[in-house]
């Protein structure tokens, strides 16, 4: 990357280790900005970008009801 851009991205659907984080953010070397699963997916819902919401419901026992009996 060095004299051939500004910044770097790098986007996974996992997770990044913290020896990665650490790398990403050295002082010293270009800025690389970390993308992980959870960030993407997140990403992914604000723009409505291959993504079909659905509503699901649902259903917990309500263990006092049954204490009454």
């Amino acid at each position: 990357m060095v004299g051939r851009a500004d910044k770097g991205l790098f986007i996974s659907t996992g997770t990044f280790s913290p020896a990665a984080v650490k790398e990403a953010t050295r002082d010293g070397a270009p800025p690389i900005d970390l993308i992980d699963g959870n960030e993407l997916a997140e990403k992914l819902r604000e723009l409505n970008l291959g993504i079909r919401k659905e509503v699901v419901e649902l259903a917990s026992v309500d263990e006092e009801w049954f204490n009454n009996l």
